[in-house]
Parts: C-alpha cells; structure tokens; sequence
C-alpha cells in the first residue's frame, strides 16, 4: 500500500510521542474523535485517536467504543496509537513508516532514539533544540527540559554535605562548588578535576585547600559547603584538616611556578593590575594552587556562574603595592557571542563604570570601586612601596570573624599584639570582598575548561584565600566578569 509522505507522518507522529512524554494530548470520545456526538445507548462504533495518517501504518490500529447510559461515548478500547521510538526492536513504534528511524528535527544532536522529548516546534515547546537529554533543568518554564520525566525539579545541590575537609579527591572540590553531576555519553557535567600549581605543571601544596561547611563568617551560597583555596593554610582558627596558621607573615608552602602562560601573554607579557598602582614583581607566583575543570556544558546553556569571595592580610597596608596577590578565573570557551568573554580568560575582573578594569584582589580596596567591603574604613597603602589612598565602602567585618583576618592589625612587630599597624590602631589584620558573582560564557554542547587559582604575588608572605561556591547554569548570555550580587 502507498505510505504517507516522510516529512507529513514525522510531523504529526512526532507530535504524538513528544506530547506523550511532555504533556497530554486531546482526544475525542466518539467514534470519529468528534467529542460531542450524542449517541443510542448500548450502540458501537470504531474509533481511533492517533494522529491523522497513522492509523494502519505499523502496528497502529483503531478500535471501538461503546454508548454508555448518559448517551456518552465510552473509551476508545483496543487502539493502538504511536508510542516513542524504541531503536533496535524491528517495529515502526511511532507508526511513521519507517522501522527504528534516527529523528532529529531540531538538529540538537538527540534523536527520537536517543530520548529527546521535543524534537519539533509542534510538540510544545517553543525552542525544541533546548529540549534533550543533554541540557539542564531550568526552573519554572513547565518543560521537562532535560527529558527525565519531571517538569521543573530542582537542580541537586546535596552533593557537598558529607565531604571531607581535607579531601585530596578534586572532584569532591567541583562538588563543594556545587557542580554534582557528571558528564555521561548522553549528558553534561564534570568530565574531571585536578589540583596543579598556577602553570599547569606541579602539585600545590595539600594545605592550600579544603571543603569547608564554615570559614569565619562566610556564609555558604549553595548546598551544605564550600572550596576553599589559599596561598597559606586553608582554614579559618580552630579548624582542621588542615589546620589554622597565621595569614601573616607565614612562611613558603607552596613553591613557585610560572603564571598561566596563555594568559600573561595574553597581556603582552606583564600582570594586569589597577588603574595607578605599581606593576607586580615579574615573577614567580608563590605559594600557586589552581583547580582545573573540564566541564560539558549542557545543550541549552549559555552562560555559568560561581559566587566567589575573596579575604587578603595584604589589607590595608599593601592595597595599591606590588604584592597585589592574584586570583583568577580562566575560562576556556568556544564562545563568539555577545558580549565577549576576556580575551585574556579571566572572568575574576571588575570593569568600572569609567570602563577601568581592576583584577579581583586586594587592590579592589584602592579607588572605592565598592567591591572590597569586608573591611574597616580608612587610610590604605600605608606601607613601604604602595601608593597611599584611603577606602569609604567597607561595610563591616561580620565576614572575617574567627578568620583570624578580624583582630587588631599587629604592625611590623607581630609579637607585639597592641602595637598599632601602619595604617592605623583602628584596622584589622586584613579584609576581604564579601561575596561577589562571577560569570562567563559557554556553548551549548561543548567541553570548557575552568582554571581558578590563587598565588602570591612578589613575595611568599601575607597570605590570602578565595573561597568559590554555588555554581548555576543559565540559559542566556551574560555580562562576562566579576560583580556584587
């Protein structure tokens, strides 16, 4: 017998299959689908309620029903409609013509085989090639966007509550950051993870990192913890695993090793630094400790975020100096949208108003950019070599509690512990951004890497820690960089 066109049993077949699977679809109740017919009671009458052209292709068939008392018509009874395409089993399921098809209207990569609930505009969702197997759930559009059967669930971030501090397994750390899923042949998620020193090459230090559930008084952004990484001892006092040292005057941990060399070159050679301050130290990075993510982005991604947060002892005596510790965020992205991502990587970067950038770092503590807020106001770059200025846009110290980072700053003479500091009796021994957003963006479908790291910068001392959580996926383009929430 002749068969209905390819493309006209696709269309109306495929509706069928995806409805079944995103949400219901309308039948009629008489004997041709017409609803509301009356009818005799105890009267018959065939019926079919798949779409039009695909009774009696495959297995589909039509069926009966019967006139109940009210004069209504009963269920359609011993149908069989188009179901999904089960690949490999020799029956046209769908009933489009073909046995065990590949379908992928919407050229998202996912057939009708491989699960993609949606594959055409006319099965109820207005960007099928969003809707797979391969993208993530988005709150609050009513579709089963990743096409696991639930509409709407909320993203897991329960992974991070039974890690250990001290974990030496760097996925526990994309954990505690709040990226739990990994990447399968037919989803997105971490690929895998690895701690290395600032260039690539090394292993930091194990007490440069921890998964932590507190740090002082930073709050937890999302799930029950936090990574935590630091040119010095990962912890705040009375922790373990590893334990709290002093961010003062602390001695080497880490070594050193290059920076990032694409990176540098990608700013002709020399660190980035703000607007008036002096030009860091040519190298090497101390103490460096860099977590290294290859992630596959979901299908209907467009851009990511992490919250970060960011406490130096370099506060207030070496804000504007050359030991403007360094903490970045490289994104490796086949991104070519808009806006652009950096061209030198790093996301972890405030663009002022006056389009002036400033490298996440205590030297967000020089020219009020408002960004370094975990503070006490008042005279900075107080020490030998930093250019002199003074801060007004701190907003308390509740953050630095139990850091160690909140006591009267020591001076030059640590052992004396009441001696007034070089900026003053008034300030503490360092201060931090409080939590900030930092957001980058990606291709849909495609495996990014994600370097974050720290290191001292000129020198091996007056260390500091950045603290990286809640890790989202969004489904629009971003202003790529580093901003307060």
């Amino acid at each position: 017998m002749s068969l209905p066109s390819r493309a006209a049993v696709f269309g109306t077949a495929l509706l069928l299959v995806a409805a079944a699977a995103c949400g219901p679809t309308s039948t009629g109740n008489g004997p041709d689908g017409g609803g509301n017919e009356r009818c005799d009671p105890g009267e018959t009458g065939a019926c079919y309620d798949g779409p039009g052209g695909t009774e009696g292709v495959g297995p589909c068939t039509g069926g009966s029903r019967t006139c109940d008392a009210s004069g209504t018509w009963g269920r359609c009874e011993g149908e069989v409609v188009p179901a999904g395409e089960v690949c490999g089993n020799g029956i046209d399921d769908n009933c489009s013509g073909a046995v065990d098809e590949v379908v992928d209207l919407d050229g998202d990569g996912y057939s009708t085989c491989d699960g993609d609930c949606c594959d055409d505009a006319g099965d109820g969702c207005t960007d099928p090639q969003l809707v797979n197997p391969g993208a993530f759930e988005v709150g609050d559009n009513v579709l089963d966007d990743d096409c696991d059967g639930m509409i709407d669930e909320p993203a897991i971030t329960a992974c991070d509550n039974a890690l250990t501090s001290g974990s030496a397994e760097p996925l526990d750390y994309a954990k505690a950051m709040d990226l739990c899923q990994m990447a399968t042949a037919g989803s997105w998620g971490v690929v895998d993870a690895k701690f290395v020193k600032a260039d690539g090459t090394g292993a930091p230090n194990a007490n440069q990192r921890a998964i932590r559930t507190t740090f002082g008084g930073v709050a937890v952004q999302g799930g029950a913890a936090y990574a935590v990484l630091s040119t010095g001892n990962a912890a705040a006092t009375g922790q373990t695993n590893p334990p709290f040292a002093d961010l003062q005057n602390a001695p080497m941990r880490g070594g050193t090793s290059n920076f990032p060399a694409d990176w540098l070159q990608a700013n002709g050679g020399n660190m980035p630094n703000a607007p008036g301050c002096p030009d860091p130290a040519p190298g090497p990075a101390n103490d460096p400790v860099m977590l290294q993510l290859h992630v596959k982005v979901p299908t209907n991604a467009k851009s990511f975020a992490i919250s970060t947060n960011f406490l130096s002892s370099e506060y207030p005596e070496w804000v504007c100096s050359p030991f403007n510790d360094f903490f970045v965020v490289l994104l490796d992205s086949g991104w070519t949208g808009t806006p652009a991502n950096p061209t030198d990587k790093n996301l972890a970067v405030y663009v002022s108003p006056a389009n002036q950038r400033y490298p996440v770092g205590v030297n967000l503590g020089h020219g009020d950019t408002g960004l370094f807020r975990q503070c006490v106001n008042g005279p900075t770059g107080c020490g030998n070599g930093s250019t002199p200025g003074s801060i007004t846009t701190c907003t308390g110290i509740g953050e630095l509690a139990g850091t160690g980072l909140e006591r009267t700053n020591p001076g030059p003479n640590p052992q004396y512990i009441d001696e007034p500091g070089y900026c003053g009796a008034n300030n503490r021994a360092g201060g931090g951004t409080g939590w900030l957003v930092t957001q980058g963006n990606v291709v849909g479908g495609e495996t990014i890497t994600l370097r974050i790291a720290l290191w001292d910068t000129s020198d091996a001392i007056y260390d500091s820690t950045a603290i990286i959580d809640n890790f989202v996926w969004s489904v629009d383009a971003a202003q790529p960089g580093t901003v307060i929430p």
